[in-house]
């Protein structure tokens, strides 16, 4: 079992079929894909990489990540894709807890921030020796074949500890998602544009491989990223548009939209998940757009794979229940089971709110070198997922909160611990709680409560500042609030909910 053997397939069948677009120009063709996936592989052989060893990618939505990630199961490495927003320093925290052999990056820069640990080595993507690696390609070879629990995907999501977690996907975990969505989300057929707008480092970037299968046209926008005019434009010339999109991303869709007087026309089907989308957005999407909307919910440990609200729920209205069908995250998808659970691990009625558990297929092997961790959170097979719902009669399940303080701010979690930590770090900050307050536009921001040191200068720019220089960007504080003393409990525990009631409405 090796997911690469879907691209070598495919190669195979539509040889002379587009595999990918930069935006409506044709990039290469699948019997390319295939040829320089392999070709890549065989050198990163010839560099000593070899099965089950950690092959790193850092780098914003390009072709490129398409064959580097084939080219990593190619010779049966673990392909480590890093979001590309995070600092530098956090990258490389990454590459020592999982030991990368290469990690691959565009101009070199890990490098140039003398931060690249010992015994890995960096492979620019934007290089003439890339290029022309990748264009050796010989004929095609089969990709080794895999036990189903070999790991294909290192997923590193941030926990409560303040310090990122590896999550095992192996090629069992990948299919099983992949079919999934088949089954669940959406049809692929040969033709169809799946757009990689949210970051391929993510969500966006395990969709890649149904739509690999099904000899879909894989387009990578000019602007590397999410700019809802060229959604627009691309919609206009490309036929059958889907893609996946955090709610933030849909709604400054549709305010675009409705600007430019576009109502939809090329688009297929728009998958959000990654944060709640609120009933009057999901609203005035399907009244401009009409039934394109599919919604997923799902976590990193069952990658994009607990739930689903396919499109025709999305906006049914005739169901006597439908306004908290389309306010629910749907029903468990195909290949797993879902259950709430009370604190005594029982398991609850309807209607009665408790942890989310799943169980399936698609559940991760576990936490890279964190037994502790995978022992607290798989129990008797069953992923403890630290998200509260209730489920209906029906099997709808609706979230009712969030565990662990989480941040979602453009569909990106943020833990408030980890900017909690980097600011604490400051000399002149004493004490600091981290809290999310909702914003219209990304959903939430982050906002931190600071003590400052006695007799030390602290203000904001110096703050942020700081947090620039040890976290990335999109985590940092959007606004700082001096304060003498944090609220606590009798415990010392910081009462976070007292600093939500101290913010401003809409701050």
């Amino acid at each position: 079992m090796n997911i690469a053997h879907w691209l070598y397939q495919t190669a195979r069948a539509r040889p002379s079929a587009p595999a990918i677009k930069i935006g409506p120009t044709l990039f290469c063709d699948y019997a390319t894909l295939a040829r320089r996936a392999g070709a890549l592989g065989r050198h990163l052989a010839g560099r000593g990489v070899g099965a089950g060893d950690r092959v790193a990618i850092f780098a914003a939505n390009c072709a490129e990540y398409l064959e580097i990630l084939h080219a990593c199961w190619w010779i049966g490495a673990t392909a480590v894709p890093l979001n590309f927003k995070l600092h530098p320093r956090e990258a490389a925290w990454i590459l020592e807890d999982c030991t990368a052999s290469v990690i691959l990056t565009r101009s070199g820069e890990m490098a140039g921030t003398g931060l690249l640990p010992g015994g890995c080595a960096e492979i620019a993507i934007d290089s003439d020796s890339y290029r022309a690696t990748v264009a050796a390609g010989a004929d095609l070879t089969p990709p080794p074949s895999l036990p189903a629990d070999a790991v294909a995907w290192l997923f590193y999501t941030s926990g409560t500890t303040g310090r990122p977690k590896g999550v095992m996907l192996s090629h069992e975990n990948l299919m099983a998602m992949s079919f999934a969505y088949a089954m669940d989300v959406d049809r692929v057929s040969p033709g169809d544009h799946s757009l990689y707008a949210a970051p391929m480092s993510h969500g966006a970037g395990l969709y890649i491989l149904p739509h690999i299968r099904g000899g879909a046209v894989h387009v990578i926008p000019a602007s590397g990223g999410f700019d809802p005019a060229e959604i627009i434009a691309l919609a206009g010339t490309l036929s059958g548009l889907c893609f996946f999109a955090a709610p933030t991303m849909i709604k400054r869709l549709v305010t675009a939209a409705k600007a430019a007087g576009f109502t939809g026309e090329g688009i297929r089907t728009i998958t959000y998940g990654g944060g709640p989308m609120y009933g009057a957005d999901i609203d005035e999407t399907l009244a401009l757009f009409g039934p394109r909307l599919v919604q997923i919910y799902g976590q990193g440990e069952t990658p994009m794979t607990i739930s689903v609200l396919p499109r025709d729920l999305v906006a049914d209205e005739s169901h006597p229940n439908w306004r908290a069908r389309r306010d629910s995250v749907g029903y468990a998808q195909a290949p797993v089971e879902v259950e709430i659970r009370a604190a005594d691990g029982s398991i609850l009625p309807p209607g009665e709110t408790g942890e989310i558990m799943v169980r399936g297929a698609t559940v991760m092997l576990g936490y890279w070198n964190r037994p502790e961790a995978t022992a607290e959170t798989i129990v008797d097979g069953w992923l403890r997922t630290g998200d509260l719902g209730r489920m209906d009669a029906d099997g709808f399940l609706t979230l009712t909160d969030r565990s662990k303080d989480v941040i979602i701010s453009g569909g990106t979690n943020i833990y408030p611990r980890e900017v909690e930590e980097a600011l604490l770090t400051h000399p002149a900050v004493h004490e600091v709680s981290v809290i999310g307050t909702p914003d219209p536009e990304w959903g939430e921001n982050v906002i931190a409560f600071v003590v400052a040191t006695p007799g030390a200068d602290c203000d904001a720019a110096t703050l942020d500042s700081w947090c620039r220089s040890q976290i990335a960007a999109f985590k940092r504080p959007k606004r700082y609030i001096f304060t003498d003393a944090l609220p606590k409990n009798s415990y010392g525990k910081v009462l976070k909910t007292e600093l939500r009631a101290q913010l401003v409405p809409g701050q």
